[in-house]
């Protein structure tokens, strides 16, 4: 079965950067969209980015356009988020997700992605 995991996260400073790492196992990864969600205890899963399978389309959310930036490198096997200018509504558990080609929206959770990491937390504060 396929497996993700993310590595990455911790504490950082406002205004300060971290990058995020995902490898994943048991899927070919050159054929997989990927994205990158995070979640606070209380609320919905929330999507941040999103890449297609060969890396020339990215999506992300509002809140992080301008700040974050999602890429890939798929002779690694590896999907990347980097994160600049973090902001204190930034912290958050943070999971990278493998998904099926389609067009339906990816942010669609439930019909997009078949294999969840099991996040890291990612905690802005001074």
């Amino acid at each position: 079965q396929a497996q993700v995991s993310e590595f990455g996260g911790g504490l950082v400073q406002p205004g300060g950067s971290l990058r995020l790492s995902c490898t994943t196992t048991g899927l070919v990864f050159s054929a997989a969209a990927m994205g990158w969600f995070r979640q606070v205890p209380g609320k919905e899963r929330e999507g941040v980015a999103y890449i297609n399978n060969r890396g020339e389309t990215t999506i992300y959310a509002d809140s992080v356009k301008g700040r974050f930036t999602i890429s890939r490198d798929n002779a690694r096997n590896t999907l990347y988020l980097q994160m600049n200018n973090l902001k204190p509504e930034d912290t958050a558990m943070y999971y990278c997700a493998t998904g099926v080609a389609s067009n339906v929206s990816p942010w669609n959770k439930e019909v997009r992605y078949f294999a969840w990491g099991q996040g890291t937390q990612v905690t802005v504060s001074s």
